[in-house]
């Protein structure tokens, strides 16, 4: 599937919409803590077990675009858009059959793994095609799309609840809901496949590959993907995403119950509804810090955003872990916060690797980078649930389940503090002559 190049005169404005049909419902992932409770209860699952899902689902985000991103590159948008659409819907039909039949390995391989592959191919797919599109403005860009991303539980959880309270919260109402769930995302993401373009490249009579529609992207520092890894710089940035993600994951995989354990003994319980909303409320934070920090570091530079990202956010875990219980407002606002550094930082990784890798291959170095997001994937929720059913096991109950694990995670974002101080520009010899010949860069991208 060769990508579609845009006709002379369209509008780099209809990309974003092309990528948030597919970020939006991808984005699903982070309402899967909706089905954390009905999981365990008809499946007699423990808050670890049904963690399982979600988990192996980022696991396979970042390896999947780890390992897919030159051919992402290579390909394109659509035939990335369109591999992301039959993985991530396959994954639900798959989920479906296992709920229905109550065999949970099948829920793990189809959400998590099948349905992970669709996240990792669908993250990345228009990324280089949006930042090549705007390369004045990279961070407003990817934050625009990546939003999607963040913005998809705002609708997945409320719609989640009401499936569930309509067909039941029983093995065969969650397969239900799993059903309709793929459907209705693999109609929805067919809007995407059929509206991306990339920029047209027109060649002169005198036989010069030209610049594409918009600004030229292949200007300044360029560093290829297999040389972007051998940087000191890739790997503290792989540290920065790490511990940003697991510091946010590790609130947004447990919403629903934690917000329920911390105000459970208090003269006003949270209801499944109301916790429900808090994680649609989370979503909401998630997703506005995606368009409004990554914005922002346009205007101030990627390496100050990151320093409020992992600074104000390790006082706001602070903050939780010292007085949330006592207040229901702090807690939420806390989190809120939280989770808008949490986006932020995701939408604003791209840009941080335009800056100091340049566009060349820049889709293929995001996608090596977000074997961070895997790791985070694992380590963020297991921390959490792990300590949570152990506290849970000697007799500990509401707030005083979470404390150590907050802890935890302010000690993450101050490591991930002290690597984003250790970012400095690469080193001239990892750049690549720019701007590359056409055929050069066919080649080095086929490596």
């Amino acid at each position: 599937m060769s990508p579609p190049v845009a006709p002379p005169g369209w509008s780099r404005w209809l990309v974003p919409p092309a990528a948030l049909s597919v970020h939006l419902s991808i984005g699903q992932a982070y309402a899967w803590s909706v089905f954390k409770p009905p999981l365990e209860s008809a499946l007699g699952l423990s808050g670890t077990q049904s963690a399982l899902p979600f988990q192996l689902g980022i696991v396979m985000l970042g390896l999947s675009a780890a390992f897919g991103g030159t051919l992402v590159e290579r390909n394109g948008p659509r035939w990335a858009m369109t591999v992301a659409l039959v993985c991530f819907s396959s994954g639900f039909l798959i989920a479906s059959l296992g709920a229905a039949t109550e065999q949970y390995w099948l829920i793990v391989f189809g959400y998590g793994f099948v349905g992970g592959i669709g996240l990792g191919i669908g993250y990345i797919s228009p990324v280089s095609t949006l930042i090549k599109w705007f390369p004045d403005r990279p961070g407003m860009a990817t934050g625009i799309a990546i939003m999607g991303f963040g913005g998809g539980a705002l609708i997945a959880s409320p719609w989640s609840a009401q499936m569930l309270e309509s067909f039941g919260s029983d093995s065969s109402g969650i397969a239900l809901a799993f059903l309709v769930h793929g459907l209705s995302y693999a109609v929805f993401m067919l809007l995407g496949v059929l509206l991306v373009r990339v920029p047209r490249v027109e060649k002169p009579a005198g036989g010069e590959v030209g610049a594409a529609i918009g600004p030229s992207s292949l200007t300044g520092v360029q560093v290829s993907a297999r040389g972007a890894v051998r940087t000191p710089q890739f790997w503290c940035l792989w540290v920065i995403l790490c511990m940003n993600v697991t510091a946010g994951i590790g609130i947004l995989e447990k919403a629903a119950p934690m917000i329920k354990d911390f105000f459970a003994d208090s003269s006003t319980p949270v209801s499944v509804s109301a916790a429900a909303g808090f994680v649609a409320l989370l979503s909401a934070a998630n997703m506005a810090g995606r368009i409004g920090w990554s914005s922002t570091s346009d205007l101030i530079g990627r390496k100050n955003i990151y320093r409020v990202y992992l600074g104000v956010g390790a006082l706001m875990y602070a903050s939780i872990a010292w007085f949330g219980d006592s207040s229901k407002p702090l807690f939420i606002l806390c989190a809120l916060v939280i989770l808008s550094f949490y986006g932020g930082g995701f939408a604003t990784i791209p840009a941080y690797l335009k800056d100091l890798f340049g566009t060349y291959q820049v889709g293929a170095i995001h996608g090596r980078l977000l074997t961070a997001w895997s790791t985070a994937g694992v380590l963020g929720p297991l921390i959490v649930n792990w300590i949570a059913d152990r506290q849970e096991e000697a007799g500990k109950t509401g707030a005083s389940l979470y404390g150590m694990s907050f802890y935890i995670m302010i000690g993450l974002l101050a490591v991930g503090f002290v690597a984003n101080e250790l970012v400095r520009p690469v080193h001239p010899r990892h750049h690549i002559p720019a701007p590359k010949e056409a055929a050069d860069v066919q080649r080095e991208q086929s490596v």
